[in-house]
């Protein structure tokens, strides 16, 4: 009895600020998680659910803002890979952590109407991204040029050999689509390219339909939010930056910055998708 009086007294109460992507999760009932993967900055949980997105990163202002973060004021606990944890009833509790959700966050906040003059303008400044991981790759190069084309079967076929391609918790062949995907939906709503988001919801579904047994917890979860247009804000600001909503070239050095390939190969999907909605809104 003592113990468990004592373990109530040590719960540190704090709140935070959650991702919509993951509201469906956190607002169902109670669900069992375990860690996946534990750094200073943040924490990944995979909560045992059928929902999308099944993983969700608890992090500190200091960690990459995935579409599907939790942010808190305080520091983290100390936990280890495979340590249990709640999810639910906008609750998590993660070893001595209750974290209550109180306020939500856009991942995918809408850009507005764009006109085709500055989409070109924005495709001489956007550049090759210094380091994808799959510089070279065939399906990269064929994903590209079936996208530009239209060709779903080219675009389909790709984007499956993509999928899991590479090392990592986000291979770079997931990072490359999901790139992909959110430009393909965002600038293509922005321009008025009713092609490029028929393009972007069949390459969604392809995508997505197995992507829990082609890839990492993680991946499959980031992929999941990108097929809804969900993001990290450096890949909006980018966004932005191409409909002129903010300067291009400081936002493109932050996403080139992310992870080991992951903010190059992230921006090689938006070139691909920028291509894409210039050449499916060309006047016929």
């Amino acid at each position: 009895m003592t113990v468990s009086t004592h373990a109530r007294r040590a719960r540190i109460h704090v709140t935070g600020a959650a991702s919509t992507a993951v509201r469906p999760v956190l607002e169902s009932s109670r669900r069992p998680a375990r860690v996946l993967a534990a750094f200073p900055a943040g924490v990944y949980l995979e909560v045992r659910t059928e929902l999308e997105p099944s993983v969700i990163a608890i992090i500190t202002g200091t960690a990459t803002r995935l579409p599907n973060s939790v942010l808190l004021a305080g520091p983290l606990p100390h936990v280890t890979v495979g340590d249990d944890a709640t999810v639910g009833d906008r609750v998590i509790d993660l070893g001595p952590l209750s974290l209550s959700v109180r306020r939500w966050w856009d991942p995918a906040p809408p850009l507005g109407r764009i006109d085709r003059a500055r989409l070109e303008h924005a495709a001489t400044r956007l550049g090759d991204p210094p380091g994808p991981g799959l510089v070279g790759n065939g399906a990269v190069e064929m994903l590209a040029d079936s996208c530009a084309r239209g060709w779903l079967l080219g675009a389909v076929t790709a984007a499956e050999q993509l999928v899991g391609l590479g090392p990592g918790l986000t291979p770079s062949g997931d990072d490359v689509l999901a790139g992909l995907l959110v430009t393909l939906r965002h600038l293509g709503a922005a321009a008025g390219a009713d092609r490029a988001v028929w393009l972007a919801d069949w390459l969604a579904a392809t995508v997505t339909f197995d992507a829990r047994t082609r890839t990492t917890p993680l991946s499959a979860t980031l992929l999941h939010c990108a097929a809804r247009g969900e993001a990290s804000p450096e890949v909006i600001a980018v966004l932005r930056g191409i409909t002129g909503r903010q300067a291009l070239e400081p936002a493109l050095r932050r996403l080139h910055r992310l992870g080991h390939t992951s903010g190059a190969d992230l921006a090689q999907g938006v070139a691909i998708g920028l291509g894409a909605v210039l050449s499916l809104s060309r006047p016929e």
